[in-house]
């Protein structure tokens, strides 16, 4: 029997340790798609509470917590953080085989040197073990980062934020590690929200752009990406709840945003016209400035309405959407193909059913630059030791898997970084056991190529960060 998520955790082959050991773990990290606070990073914030650090904003632990049957005051609500920290100890146990299970004690072992198992017994040794840990300095936010061997971050940034903490960061001398503003236009993108109108007043302000019709948003999102740009900005994302391909003449898409600009109900035909010409657009723009554009779709959000008025959104209520647009996908794609005008690409969903689709996609696209269209990481109900593996699989079985771009941590929490080690395990233990298997050769001079692109050196040559 082995020991508890020992050295040689998930590794079980001798091909599989070697990989692990010689090439995976030794490299640094770039996440470039994160939704930390870049405040918090320049303020160097430390934490008085593991639970601050822990289960502040974690909806994958509050989900669970709620799936124990944990009373909603104890997870969103007024509890004290003692009390929060004991029922997440105590509901902990139940999820075997789950990676909230792994993550939190890999983030126990490497942060705070706890080897044991925590539980509701051990809650108030680990409780007193974190929170005495929290208060070295070794634990504000900048050193997390720093021993967590990170080299870029990409946080998730609004296009009429000031990003005065990404200034101030950049600005800063004593902190090494690149924090990179990256874009995401969802607001100004769903037309179908009632806070649309005011977005658009926002984004005006913003941009200095007297917002009246879409010719002048997309003046006004040509200013902010630029300002954008002149802060490190090469990464794109947006969030899909389908990915629509349905175009429409100038004349229609102007009564259409007229019609979202005056507060009026948006027909669902009407959205995804606009949507389509507004992501043809900023595809274009990506493409013209040399920016990647990541694609997230597969995801039905805030589906329990009574808890959604209590807490709000990105609070554990979302679930996997079974549309499957590949489709659609390859016809938006198609229509930048035409001109040329494809920009670098990740796509990514929430429904591992669509795996394969993507992985065939992907081969359509293709150019001179190796991997220019990617599928993205296991994402979200996904980065598990199955999801994780079987993407691996698919895009081997149809792809390029040495081209992959790896692992990000997608996450609020600044202990996230263990995601990447339990990534590169996982990577490990699958092309180990392709070596074991006789299915790829011992040539660690390949071997190592791959291991160390996978886990750090392709994503760097893919957004072309300056390290």
């Amino acid at each position: 029997m082995k020991q508890f998520m020992d050295k040689d955790f998930l590794l079980s082959t001798d091909s599989a340790k070697t990989l692990y050991h010689t090439y995976a773990e030794p490299m640094p990290i770039v996440d470039y798609h994160c939704h930390i606070n870049p405040q918090e990073i320049y303020e160097d914030r430390k934490f008085d509470t593991i639970t601050q650090v822990w289960l502040g904003g974690d909806h994958y632990k509050w989900r669970q917590m709620r799936s124990c049957g944990v009373d909603e005051r104890y997870i969103t609500g007024d509890a004290s953080d003692r009390e929060k920290f004991q029922k997440w100890a105590e509901i902990l146990p139940k999820l075997i085989g789950n990676p909230l299970y792994h993550w939190s004690h890999l983030e126990l072992q490497r942060y705070f040197g706890y080897t044991g198992h925590l539980n509701g017994n051990t809650a108030e040794e680990v409780w007193n073990l974190c929170n005495e840990k929290l208060h070295e300095d070794s634990m504000s936010v900048r050193n997390l980062i720093r021993q967590s061997n990170v080299k870029v971050i990409c946080t998730t940034d609004d296009p009429a934020d000031t990003l005065e903490w990404h200034k101030k960061i950049a600005e800063d001398s004593t902190f090494e590690v690149k924090v990179l503003p990256a874009w995401r236009p969802d607001k100004a993108m769903n037309i179908e929200k009632p806070d649309f109108a005011a977005y658009m007043a926002k984004l005006s302000a913003a941009s200095g752009v007297e917002i009246k019709d879409f010719a002048s948003l997309k003046t006004a999102l040509k200013n902010r990406m630029e300002f954008f740009g002149s802060q490190g900005c090469s990464v794109s994302d947006h969030a899909l709840e389908y990915v629509m391909f349905a175009p429409a003449k100038e004349a229609e898409l102007e009564t259409i945003f007229a019609n979202g600009l005056s507060g009026k109900t948006i027909s669902k035909d009407d959205e995804l016209k606009y949507k389509t010409a507004f992501m043809l657009f900023a595809a274009k723009e990506y493409n013209r400035m040399g920016w990647v554009m990541q694609l997230h779709y597969g995801c039905k959000r805030d589906n329990n309405a009574m808890m959604y008025e209590k807490v709000g959104p990105d609070t554990g209520f979302d679930c996997i959407n079974n549309y499957a647009p590949s489709a659609q996908m390859a016809d938006f794609l198609n229509a930048l193909s035409a001109t040329d005008e494809i920009p670098k690409t990740i796509i990514y969903s929430l429904n591992p059913v669509d795996n394969a689709s993507i992985g065939t996609i992907l081969g359509c696209f293709q150019s001179e630059f190796p991997g220019k269209i990617q599928q993205g990481s296991a994402w979200w109900f996904n980065d598990h030791k199955t999801g994780m593996t079987d993407q691996m699989i698919s895009l081997a079985n149809l792809g390029s898997l040495g081209n992959f771009i790896g692992m990000l941590t997608d996450s609020r929490s600044f202990l996230s970084y263990t995601r990447h080690e339990y990534f590169r395990r996982i990577l490990c233990e699958l092309i180990g056991g392709w070596v074991e298997n006789g299915e790829y050769p011992d040539d660690q001079e390949a071997l190592k190529e791959i291991i160390e692109g996978i886990s750090f050196n392709n994503a760097i040559n893919y957004f072309n960060f300056e390290i």
